[in-house]
């Protein structure tokens, strides 16, 4: 390996600004076996760095080629993102649920996409508006029998 010295790297640099292109590659070549033996390699990268605006473009390239020998890009690393633990009693939004009985009067059925919580949606006579509340598992053997004949069960819902 060639001895190490800022003023060598200098003179490389000077060799590759006066080279043709068909010269370019042995005179990069010998600057990179001259910067891998550099003991100092953060005072290479700042000189390298400093030249690097005063070259063409070909030659910054060149630069940006040898910057990347010095300090690789890190991989990023994919992480196989973990399953979440959906926890069972989180709030669940519309799109969590599948309705499973619709009836025009007002009362809708509706089953958790995950797991197995049934929620009843019905008018509040006083308000007006919407009630949902979550049923137990008797509640729904218990309206699933009142309601067996209805023609509301929505169809594919897989009740």
């Amino acid at each position: 390996m060639a001895e190490w010295s800022i003023e060598k790297m200098d003179a490389i640099i000077a060799r590759l600004r006066q080279a043709d292109w068909k010269t370019r590659e042995a005179i990069k070549n010998e600057l990179l076996e001259l910067v891998k033996s550099a003991p100092n390699r953060p005072a290479v990268e700042s000189q390298l760095q400093a030249v690097r605006p005063t070259l063409p473009l070909e030659l910054r390239w060149d630069i940006d080629e040898i910057l990347e020998v010095l300090n690789p890009p890190k991989q990023e690393v994919d992480e196989e993102p973990e399953e979440e633990v959906a926890d069972p009693n989180a709030p669940l939004t519309a799109s969590d649920l599948n309705v499973v009985y619709d009836d025009p009067r007002g009362v809708l059925l509706h089953k958790s996409k995950k797991g197995d919580r049934y929620f009843l949606t019905q008018r509040d006579p006083q308000t007006g508006q919407p009630q949902t509340f979550e049923l137990h598992q008797q509640e729904v053997d218990q309206i699933k029998g009142q309601l067996k004949g209805s023609p509301y069960w929505v169809i594919g819902s897989g009740d």
